[in-house]
């Protein structure tokens, strides 16, 4: 089917401000357009194509089936084409640049070292950082927001249309402050719930990892805890109190390695997640990202060669 020439780019951008905030009234709000003409627009769309796109309601407007296929094409487009508006305004080309979604599971070690190698290597790239939970950065990726999300995000139900390419594989382990009271227990496993426990946000790709090491264990979780995907915060907060902190490895291994936290050694450790890189099939590699795939690939290949920075 040819393309409708009467579909245009304010089509687009009504469309995806509207599948980013849930909301007819906040998206009008964020386009700086009245809500009837927005709805009005919305109604074009969805004659044009033939197809509803959204589910309205009181709590908002929701995608349909056809909305989530239709954004997997048009967040990249309006996104490509803002990069080649922007690369020939004044005459002059825009710094070649990087969009990476970080998820907190490679925040510490593996993001800053993939950083350094691509700025070794490409001195004028710029790197834009965005973090938060798999499933926001997911869905800024869908929308030709994001580059490529770093992270271990494949239970996450957003990355489904997206592709997922395996880096390495990596566990949680249980760490404390030194001469935490657990260290001399004889029974930790039982003492465990004595203690408040530092856990990542509830729903999140890594908690399901998180909540399979206690099950393993068969230790029932304390009442207390603090739930956060903040790696600054869990840290000060363990080094600075009697809370056990699950996290993944990758991210407290620097401590563990200078004595700031101590892992308990429970005599088994959880499996594994698996760490990798998403990109939208629906948009080409820029150059830029090309590079941050390349350096991925070789920084994740020493990590599943025991080499780490």
């Amino acid at each position: 089917m040819n393309l409708d020439t009467r579909i245009k780019f304010r089509h687009l951008l009504c469309f995806l401000e509207v599948a980013r905030q849930g909301s007819l009234a906040r998206a009008s709000d964020k386009l700086a357009i009245s809500q009837p003409a927005l709805s009005k627009t919305l109604k074009e769309l969805e004659s044009l194509l033939s197809t509803r796109l959204f589910v309205r309601s009181k709590s908002g407007a929701a995608l349909t089936e056809a909305g989530v296929a239709f954004m997997r094409y048009a967040g990249p487009s309006v996104q490509a084409l803002r990069e080649g508006v922007n690369s020939l305004r004044s005459g002059e080309h825009e710094p070649v640049a990087v969009r990476l979604g970080v998820l907190s599971t490679v925040e510490s070690v593996l993001a800053p070292e993939v950083i350094c190698r691509l700025h070794a290597r490409h001195p004028a790239l710029v790197v834009s950082v965005a973090t938060g939970p798999s499933a926001y950065l997911l869905s800024q990726l869908r929308l030709g927001e994001l580059d490529l999300v770093i992270g271990r995000m494949t239970d996450s139900p957003q990355i489904l249309g997206l592709s997922f390419e395996h880096l390495y594989s990596e566990s949680m382990t249980l760490v404390v402050r030194g001469g935490h009271p657990l260290l001399c227990c004889a029974d930790s496993h039982m003492a465990l719930a004595d203690f408040p426990l530092v856990l990542p946000l509830a729903g999140t790709t890594i908690r399901k990892f998180a909540d399979s090491l206690f099950v393993q264990h068969g230790i029932t979780p304390p009442r207390q805890r603090l739930e956060t995907l903040s790696l600054t915060l869990s840290r000060r907060y363990v080094q600075c109190s009697d809370a056990v902190w699950i996290a993944p490895f990758d991210a407290v291994r620097e401590d563990v390695n200078q004595g700031d936290l101590v892992e308990l050694q429970l005599g088994i450790r959880e499996p594994g997640g698996s760490v990798g890189l998403c990109s939208n099939p629906a948009l080409p590699l820029t150059i830029a990202t090309q590079w941050c795939v390349d350096v991925l690939r070789e920084v994740g290949q020493d990590y599943r060669e025991g080499c780490y920075p």
